[in-house]
């Protein structure tokens, strides 16, 4: 079964950075595309990175970011250690909200991002 467990979050000023981890057991991790979702408080949830897995990739890992978070998010993966990361800098208070990371239906428990001075 696998279990995905971020981590990471935390109270961060605006203008501020984190790094976001997702740890992957039970898989074989680097197939696999994994995502980190956002919901915000009142809001849906929604995609904000997305990387491909490397193994069935011809010329390698793609990337995909939402609009609002391109070229301040960015998602990175380490198959040796079966875990995903988002670095987040430039943090803004429109950035709060639980970070989750997906691969396929498989989610994990969340991680409370809240930017606020």
């Amino acid at each position: 079964q696998v279990q995905l467990v971020e981590s990471g979050g935390g109270l961060v000023q605006p203008g501020g950075s984190l790094t976001l981890s997702c740890a992957n057991s039970g898989s074989i991790f680097s197939i696999y595309a994994m995502g980190w979702h956002r919901q915000a408080p009142g809001k849906q949830r929604e995609l904000v990175a997305r990387i491909t897995g490397g193994a069935r990739i011809t010329g390698g890992i793609s990337t995909y970011y939402a609009d609002s978070v391109k070229g301040r998010f960015t998602i990175s993966r380490d198959n040796a250690k079966n875990t995903v990361y988002l670095q987040i800098n430039s943090l803004k208070p429109e950035d709060t909200g639980v970070y989750y990371c997906n691969q396929d239906h498989y989610w994990g428990q969340g991680t409370q991002v809240t930017v606020s001075s």
